[in-house]
């Protein structure tokens, strides 16, 4: 297989892996309630018995939150915009909706360009963000919204862009960048809202390009990625400035002797957009040469554990491929097949149903 199909495949599921991992303890609020579930480690495996949820359809496999459920139609909204000749920020706009009235129960003549939709596993409520519902709703309406939220809810999402963009070179690591913000713009108006996945969207281009990454690599990659969104969004110095320090203390902590559950918890909980991403940037950095500990690392503490799982897996998966991720984690994944057939989608430039 090519080097670049493996890697755009191994982030989309190495992002559905972290969430799918990080979804059954994301609203237990201590180390020491997940460690009271499922032991002295924490979460180490992916949860198929759903004791957590109130559904029972989808028993023996484990399943997605919201987070995955965007990251999809992200990537639906751009090789929708590509078919139809449109911009790309308005087509995944486009989607985003789409997928909001899949988590309200409606039906639009007007936005149904996304075969996934009617996908089942994707017309299900998996805690969808409230600062997403809110603003979805109001582009629904006709209205803008209106918002200074720095939520993680933007972050979290974006990987197709930049999986897209690096495919055929079409587009510069920079165009690639700035779609990322705007995606996340859509939903979270404050700069730590959409500036992480700028950032993160400069990440995963950058390792997914390089054949073989180091952790020296990726650390450049942070660093430079960094110096790119000063750039990018030279407006507002203070939020790209922050985001810098918080990268910065995600790589500082990476090599002191404290434990993974200390580290994360000095970073934060996660719940906003530069929080999740210097968790998990620490946990990639940590762990370069170990998914299984990143992920674990990524989910166990007392935040937004699906989140930062999945943008774990999102990084670690771009620098690692689809392939070189543990069998046992793919084996009893929700949507694992079409997953995969959205990243081939990806890598090839169009939009096909499964």
């Amino acid at each position: 297989m090519n080097t670049l199909q493996d890697r755009i495949r191994g982030s989309l599921i190495g992002g559905a892996i972290g969430d799918a991992l990080g979804y059954p303890v994301e609203f237990i609020y201590s180390f020491e309630g997940i460690q009271a579930r499922y032991g002295e480690r924490g979460i180490t495996r992916l949860d198929t018995k759903q004791h957590w949820l109130d559904e029972t359809e989808q028993v023996g496999k484990a399943v997605l939150s919201d987070d995955t459920q965007m990251t999809l139609f992200t990537a639906n909204g751009l090789l929708n915009a590509k078919r139809k000749g449109i911009l790309l920020k308005y087509g995944i706009c486009s989607a985003y909706i789409e997928w909001y009235l899949t988590q309200v129960g409606r039906w639009s003549n007007k936005y149904k360009d996304c075969w996934i939709a009617r996908v089942p596993e994707l017309n299900k409520r998996r805690a969808p963000g409230n600062t997403c519902m809110s603003s979805l709703n109001s582009i629904y309406s006709g209205r803008e919204p209106m918002n200074n939220s720095k939520g993680d809810g933007g972050v979290m999402r974006v990987a197709p862009i930049p999986l897209y963009a690096l495919a055929e070179g079409r587009m510069t690591i920079t165009d690639s960048d700035r779609l990322a913000g705007d995606a996340a713009e859509i939903t979270h108006q404050h700069p730590l809202g959409y500036i992480p996945a700028a950032l993160v969207a400069h990440i995963i281009y950058r390792l997914a390009e390089n054949e073989s990454p180091s952790r020296n690599d990726f650390e450049c990659y942070i660093h430079e990625g960094v110096e790119a969104i000063k750039a990018l969004f030279p407006q507002y110095p203070y939020d790209a400035n922050y985001m810098g320090e918080l990268a910065s203390k995600a790589i500082e902590l990476a090599d002191n002797n404290k434990s993974d559950v200390e580290n994360v918890e000095s970073i934060g909980g996660g719940w906003t957009g530069e929080e999740a991403l210097a968790i998990a940037l620490y946990c990639a950095v940590r762990h370069f040469d170990s998914f299984e500990n990143a992920l674990i690392a990524a989910v166990n503490h007392a935040g937004d554990s699906d989140s930062t799982g999945a943008i774990t897996g999102n990084i670690l998966g771009a620098a690692i491929g689809y392939e070189a991720i543990p069998q046992f984690y793919k084996d009893d994944l929700e949507m694992h097949d079409l997953i995969l057939h959205m990243a081939d989608d990806l890598y090839r430039g169009e939009v096909t149903k499964m």
